[in-house]
């Protein structure tokens, strides 16, 4: 019965190593994919450190990402850095 446990440990472990490798790799494949994409909007003119920046902004839940500018306008604003409000 010891063999049959310890059978079925090495199963479970070489299923679970197997799966995780997969993931991996698909997980390879994804970020080759998102660096091409990239790359094309690179090609096509766009400043791709700001559209990483873009995507990482819209990925924030709105009220965080709000207490992040008020954070950083306040840190500008005590180092002399910020910018002055624009009148219309």
């Amino acid at each position: 019965m010891s063999d049959d446990v310890t059978s079925f440990a090495k199963e479970h472990l070489k299923a679970f190593v197997e799966r995780i490798e997969r993931l991996e790799e698909e997980k390879q494949g994804i970020a080759d994919d998102i660096k091409d994409v990239y790359a094309e909007a690179k090609a096509n003119g766009f400043d791709t450190k700001i559209l990483r920046k873009v995507v990482s902004i819209r990925k924030q839940d709105a009220n965080e990402r709000l207490e992040q500018e008020a954070v950083l306008d306040l840190y500008l604003q005590a180092l002399g850095m910020a910018m002055a409000p624009t009148e219309e």
